[in-house]
């Protein structure tokens, strides 16, 4: 018997997904939870209607609530929300956190962007709060229905690529998602359905980037890295996918590959005899959030037995920033287990100096910006000199990332930044050449490195 019923009879599945469709619609209109926007923009689907979907991003809030408070915050998120639907004269679905999402029904593109044109606008001046104002920036994405979204899940899909094209740009931006973007989505979803396939089938290539002291003219470490060849697409580095395997949730499986193997590693270097310092591992910061780390962490050491400071974890400095209070009180538990911690990204801004005195970090990593900018900013010269007296007074080692040229290379070793990585001194390389040139100087290693140069520039 059929559940909904009309006194003209039963409804067939179409008008029944129509009629629950449209009372989803009708529904809790003034709501901002995410299962309401959810369930309207599904029935903009089901329903067959057209418009615009924006989505909104207040880039930096965190540091907003750090500067002025919780309370004052959300008062500011109110007053945005307000203008929001004043200005578009719709309902603002708070989404998640600091993002809005506005369904734009029966709008153009032409008019949807016109209006987000507007908002960024608004947003080029303060907003006033009691007595106090502040400045904030936005990334708003937008994607017309139908179209490249067949659903609400594609959707959002959509707007998510659509607002970090945004985010790659300075200051209030706003962004359409286009043919462009639905090819780089295309190329997304391919590398996530191939991953599962290449780690069950163990395609992926592991590689590792040397790094070279100066002072002591030989390489010393390395870095895991990972790239997989993907059909159609051809070769996709760590980089690229790392992120796409946190949004498909392969990050657990993809990187305690690379913990495992990196450890592997260790074990050969030290059965052969190898002298070298560590052997790090990027861990994503989605990874050390959850309840296994820690122990996936200990079971590698003792099955592996490696000694303190051989392997090291490194972690971007915007991971920090995530959940301050639990990462810190894991880094401890690292550095009680004897792994080397190493901040990425070191001088990007993301965390004040004082929080970097509080944590457990032995190594500090430059982050590459600055030593690209040595080659024709002279500016970046006493930036980067004081950056690296501050890793020295703080006790720290510091690894300079990106490293392209002569300039850069002396330079750095001018300045006292003897530990250099890049490819003036080495591309990633295979397991076997690594294993050969940890603890050899980089004229010896000469003819190895620029064999592999070649091979990686066809």
């Amino acid at each position: 018997m059929s559940l909904f019923w009309k006194k003209e009879g039963p409804l067939d599945m179409e008008s029944a997904k129509r009629l629950a469709a449209e009372q989803a619609l009708l529904e809790n209109k003034k709501q901002s939870d995410s299962r309401t926007c959810y369930n309207h923009l599904e029935a903009q689907f089901l329903l067959g209607y057209s418009g615009v979907v924006l989505k909104v991003h207040i880039n930096n809030f965190k540091r907003m609530n750090d500067l002025f408070g919780f309370e004052y915050c959300e008062e500011l998120l109110d007053d945005i929300l307000n203008y929001l639907e004043q200005k578009t004269n719709c309902t603002v679905y708070r989404y998640v956190g600091v993002e809005f999402i506005i369904i734009l029904r029966d709008r153009t593109m032409g008019e949807a962007s016109k209006l987000a044109e507007q908002i960024t606008q608004r947003f080029e001046y303060s907003w006033t709060v009691g007595e106090t104002d502040c400045l904030c920036a936005i990334q708003i994405g937008l994607c017309a229905y139908p179209g490249y979204a067949t659903n609400a899940a594609d959707m959002l899909k959509c707007l998510d690529l659509a607002l970090t094209s945004a985010a790659e740009m300075e200051g209030s931006q706003c962004v359409v998602y286009d043919g462009k973007l639905h090819r780089r989505f295309q190329r997304r979803q391919a590398i996530a359905r191939y991953l599962g396939k290449a780690l069950s089938k163990q395609e992926i290539e592991m590689r590792y980037r040397p790094t070279y002291d100066t002072a002591k003219d030989k390489f010393t470490r390395a870095e895991f890295y990972m790239r997989v060849f993907v059909k159609d697409l051809g070769m996709v580095g760590s980089a690229e996918f790392l992120p796409i395997a946190e949004d498909s949730g392969q990050i657990r499986l993809v990187e305690y590959f690379a913990l495992d193997k990196s450890a592997s590693m260790i074990d050969l270097l030290l059965r052969e005899h190898k002298e070298f310092e560590s052997i790090a591992v990027p861990v994503s910061p989605m990874l050390l959030l959850q309840g296994d780390f820690m122990g996936e962490i200990e079971r590698i050491m003792k099955s592996y037995e490696l000694p303190a400071g051989k392997l090291a974890i490194e972690i971007d400095e915007y991971a920090v920033n995530m959940a301050y209070g639990k990462i810190t009180m894991l880094m401890q538990d690292l550095s009680s287990m004897g792994v080397e911690l190493i901040l990425n990204n070191f001088g990007s801004g993301n965390s004040a100096l004082s929080r970097l005195l509080e944590l457990p970090v032995d190594t500090l990593k430059l982050d590459r910006m600055f030593v690209w900018q040595l080659e024709n900013n002279p500016l970046s010269e006493p930036v980067i000199e004081g950056l690296v007296h501050i890793a020295k007074d703080m006790g720290k080692t510091l690894i300079a990332e990106g490293v392209e040229t002569t300039h850069q290379a002396t330079l750095l070793h001018q300045y006292g930044c003897h530990l250099q990585q890049g490819f003036y001194y080495a591309p990633t390389m295979p397991e076997q050449n690594v294993l050969s040139i940890l603890n050899s100087s980089l004229d010896s290693s000469r003819k190895m490195v620029d064999k592999e140069k070649e091979v990686l520039k066809r």
